[in-house]
């Protein structure tokens, strides 16, 4: 690692990409969103993280993630570089209800979405899917493969959580950075279509 920026030893940091885009990382809480920002980021991540203690336990549910010992409380904040000239800024969420809040001034200006599940606990997904699809913010569902989770398709989840036609959903593993990777540029493809998609209806 690169002490200086905490990037991978050899990667060349692009100090001024062509384009920036903002993307967000949501999901409930445990899914795994700081994890993701943490494995792909090319810069040391910016954490808010506070261990969770006795008084919260009447506001956070930790059934299923019991061995979650601390909790965002503000957002993630890390860089990838998906491309010469093309970075993308991830912005994680935090994933309490408590914390929603702060979810509009994060979703201003995103190109879209993230939304990280967890199969042990998919219901916490929809809060985040609801908010992205009222706001028409391009998402994706990217199912964190736990190893001690029951395992699902795609397809599985995608009608678990009632998702709209053509909503992707992704099979990732949050530790592994090629992964992760994969998640973003699929984002990144998905949100694109979408945003042409857009601007011809209004042309028509």
């Amino acid at each position: 690692m690169n002490a200086a920026q905490g990037a991978p030893e050899g990667a060349a940091l692009d100090p001024d990409p062509a384009l920036s885009l903002k993307v967000l990382v949501a999901g409930g809480f445990g899914a795994g969103k700081t994890t993701l920002v943490g494995s792909v980021s090319e810069i040391r991540p910016l954490r808010t993280e506070e261990r969770l203690s006795e008084a919260g336990e009447s506001v956070d549910d930790t059934g299923g993630v019991d061995s979650k010992t601390s909790t965002t409380v503000a957002m993630d904040f890390g860089r990838i570089t998906i491309r010469d000239g093309l970075a993308l800024y991830l912005f994680g969420t935090p994933g309490q209800d408590r914390f929603w809040f702060l979810w509009d001034d994060l979703s201003e200006g995103a190109l879209g979405a993230v939304v990280l599940a967890d199969t042990r606990r998919l219901q916490d997904c929809f809060p985040a899917v609801d908010y992205f699809e009222r706001r028409a913010i391009p998402f994706l569902v990217a199912v964190n493969c736990f190893a001690e989770a029951r395992s699902y398709g795609a397809d599985e989840v995608s009608r678990a959580l009632d998702l709209n036609r053509g909503t992707p959903v992704i099979l990732c593993d949050a530790r592994d950075r090629d992964s992760g990777k994969e998640v973003l540029v699929r984002l990144v493809e998905h949100a694109g279509r979408l945003h042409s998609a857009r601007q011809l209806d209004s042309v028509g």
